[in-house]
């Protein structure tokens, strides 16, 4: 959640705060706009460190996809695309956030559990429940058995 009138650059900074506490960091933009001819990194938004002047406005897609590599050892990186949406206003003005649109159940063998915090397990759980009660319906029975499995609560 943040105020309208956030630049991508001040979000940038939230989601590398926790990497930045293990002295840590990722050389590439946090989020970059989504273009609709498969221009993939189609601005004017952006969310990275450099100074972007453009807003993020209601509407506007935009990737989520904070990663980290370790040279030679490995790396990780999770991409989803996001609409950016009012979640309502109030006497401080109208607030937005994220609404995720890339619907994909992420990999549960490569999640170790003892490496998360209770707050960030119950965010895989709420994704995972999103994905099957939006996938489900169009699946025939053998598929949800399928997508149950690989969404299952960790």
């Amino acid at each position: 959640v943040f105020p309208a009138g956030t630049r991508g650059c001040q979000l940038d900074v939230l989601a590398r705060q926790f990497l930045w506490k293990q002295s840590c960091n990722y050389g590439h933009g946090t989020g970059h706009g989504i273009g609709h001819f498969l221009n993939v990194h189609e601005g004017p938004q952006s969310i990275r460190m450099e100074e972007n002047p453009v807003k993020l406005e209601e509407g506007m897609i935009i990737s989520n996809e904070p990663g980290l590599y370790k040279s030679g050892r490995y790396g990780i990186r999770l991409e989803t695309m996001v609409a950016v949406k009012c979640l309502g206003e109030s006497e401080f003005g109208k607030f937005l956030g994220f609404e995720t649109l890339t619907l994909c159940p992420w990999d549960l063998n490569s999640i170790d559990s003892k490496y998360y915090s209770q707050d960030e397990l119950d965010y895989i759980n709420r994704y995972h429940q999103e994905v099957y009660q939006a996938l489900s319906p169009y699946l025939n029975e053998e598929e949800q058995v399928w997508l149950a499995n690989k969404t299952k609560s960790i």
